[in-house]
């Protein structure tokens, strides 16, 4: 890691089998406020930016006598209930201020409100998988920061599905953040890293020089979940609704670049997969044992209602639901893939990957050519061993907890 402007808050801890985990912003007032006194204060953030009893980051600054000016927004908005692109510009009704969007509002202003500020505070939850937008939209605001000179404050959350686990394939590069907005960094599907951690490899390894600063997650520690932390659950987006679908996001959201649905337009958004003519026992009877390990699969038929991906509204769907039964053996990841594979086996005439999407979410061609060429499941996560393990060594100097 570049020395270059960066120093870091020691990390706090305590004991007990339940630790009650303070978010980054009750550490910053409790313990350094001095970060942040006397100055002009811009927040990307969202309904996520809460402390333990669920108060706005925003309304914490100002009834702490600090100077919020400028608050910016990133996917879903400001308060996470949009799931649409183009989302504009507005006023937060609470304090009046300046809302600006950073997925769809006006670039020129965001930029001037950057030059209105003299700190950068960045607080949202991530989900600890790839695919998610947030450390793009960070890093990409973390940049505009750097041009300018400004310090940059991370307000740190825990990784909701835990920090030890890391699965999947890798990136094998990193990327833009602007134009890579669906997994930029060089880190695996579940990369077992919090926002500031991530943030942390973003500006080493584009070279950033950010005055970065990370305020911890006090009492978090690396092998506990979020049902651990003491803290409530809040949606991070309109479609992960729980911490279940969190532990198989990792890998469910591979389906998003299929014609099968993810179970938006339900209650189970990524929990389950289906289509009109999917046949789950057969699918079920193709899935290699190992794949099975921690998760319980059955046949579930679902009906999505004004789904946000337009994929079979109002459409009867037959398909599987995934629950997990032990998340220390559970890898999303190997049970995806195995799907992948058993669905082109069993459905070759009805099963479609669109290639353009899944070669995103899957950081190339690679897992999409695997597939075609009627690889085994074992045979395809066998070659990630290799990179997963080189990942864990790069990502030591990042880590925090």
């Amino acid at each position: 890691m570049r020395a270059h402007g960066l120093w870091l808050l020691s990390v706090l801890s305590c004991g007990g089998q339940s630790p009650q985990v303070r978010p980054g912003i009750e550490v910053l007032l409790s313990d350094s406020v001095r970060l942040v006194r006397g100055k002009r204060l811009g927040l990307l953030s969202n309904q996520t930016g809460v402390d333990a009893g669920g108060r706005r980051d925003v309304d914490r600054l100002l009834a702490a006598g600090l100077r919020p000016v400028a608050l910016f927004s990133p996917e879903h908005g400001f308060r996470g209930a949009e799931d649409r692109p183009g989302l504009p510009d507005a006023i937060d009704s609470a304090t009046r201020l300046p809302i600006y969007s950073l997925f769809g509002g006006s670039r020129s202003a965001a930029h001037a409100a950057l030059d209105s500020i003299d700190v950068l505070l960045i607080d949202l939850q991530d989900i600890g998988a790839r695919f998610y937008t947030y450390p793009a939209t960070a890093t990409t605001l973390m940049s505009e920061a750097a041009a300018r000179g400004l310090p940059v404050v991370v307000l740190d959350r825990p990784d909701p599905v835990g920090g030890l686990v890391v699965q999947g394939n890798v990136r094998s590069a990193i990327g833009d953040p602007l134009r890579d907005f669906v997994g930029f960094l060089p880190v695996p599907m579940r990369h077992g890293m919090t926002l500031g951690e991530l943030l942390r490899l973003a500006n080493d390894a584009l070279g950033l020089h950010a005055d970065l600063t990370v305020v911890p997650a006090a009492g978090w520690q690396r092998g506990v979940s979020y049902d651990s932390t003491g803290l409530t659950w809040i949606k991070p987006s309109p479609n992960m609704p729980s911490l279940e679908s969190a532990f198989h996001y990792p890998g469910t959201c591979l389906f998003e670049g299929t014609n099968l649905s993810v179970g938006r337009g339900t209650a189970e958004a990524f929990q389950v997969v289906g289509a009109p003519w999917l046949d789950a026992r057969r699918l079920l009877t193709a899935l290699p044992g190992p794949a099975l390990d921690g998760v319980e699969v059955t046949a579930y038929d679902f009906t999505p209602k004004a789904p946000t991906d337009g994929k079979y509204g109002d459409v009867p769907l037959h398909g599987l639901r995934l629950r997990v039964t032990d998340r220390a053996r559970y890898d999303p990841t190997r049970l995806a893939v195995a799907l992948l594979v058993a669905l082109r086996a069993v459905h070759p005439d009805s099963f479609q990957i669109r290639a353009e999407w899944f070669d995103v979410l899957a950081a190339g061609p690679e897992l999409r050519a695997a597939i075609d060429s009627g690889r085994t499941a074992p045979e395809i996560w066998t070659s990630w061993s290799d990179a997963l393990a080189q990942f864990r060594r790069n990502r030591a100097k990042y880590l925090l907890y």
